[in-house]
């Protein structure tokens, strides 16, 4: 039963438009009478399904799909240079969907440098926030969202300091949380094993 609802849920992720894992796998669990379940899968299986279904059933338009948002990705962080950006999300993990956006998050001494750099540049953005789990900690983070782009860009706004606490490393303790331009431009070079 937890494979089932862990192919599921990448299903509905891919094809409906799902980003969050909690919420895929509760409608997976409830599309298959598993609700209360003890059988839920970790996000971990989850991405592993998903990336077996891209395989199997959207494997051009994934790959497609993920360099255009990767390129979208470095154009964006080159804006936001002074800023610091990492790439994160499903765009860095390879996993992105057709009804994914990109994840950036940036580190300024505050939000207001941020709002003025845009502003000054004509940049069109809308505010907003996310909780966001730091150690044992939930902290709202405030969100700044990019409509303008092919994609939405999504750039979550930390403090100066904060790129030294988050974590650096996945739930498999291999794969990156966040990537450096530079990275992200290896990650889209012919010979990337993953771009």
């Amino acid at each position: 039963m937890r494979q089932r609802i862990a192919q599921l849920a990448a299903r509905l992720m891919a094809e409906d438009g799902l980003q969050d894992f909690s919420r895929a796998k509760r409608k997976a669990a409830r599309q298959l009478g598993a609700e209360g379940s003890q059988h839920l899968p970790d996000n971990q299986e989850i991405e592993q399904e998903l990336r077996i279904y891209q395989g199997l059933f959207q494997q051009e338009e994934h790959r497609e799909r993920l360099a255009t948002l990767r390129l979208l990705a470095v154009e964006v962080m080159r804006q936001l240079a002074p800023f610091n950006p990492r790439l994160a999300g499903s765009v860095l993990s390879g996993t992105a969907t057709r009804h994914s956006n990109v994840n950036l998050e940036v580190f300024p001494s505050s939000l207001k440098d941020v709002e003025l750099f845009l502003l000054s540049r004509k940049i069109a953005y809308r505010s907003g926030e996310k909780l966001v789990r730091l150690g044992k900690d939930l902290r709202a983070v405030p969100v700044i969202t990019l409509p303008d782009y092919p994609a939405e860009v999504e750039v979550a706004v930390y403090g100066e300091g904060d790129l030294r606490q988050l974590p650096k490393l996945g739930l498999d303790g291999k794969s990156p949380l966040r990537a450096k331009i530079s990275q992200v431009e290896a990650l889209l070079a012919p010979d990337s094993a993953e771009g």
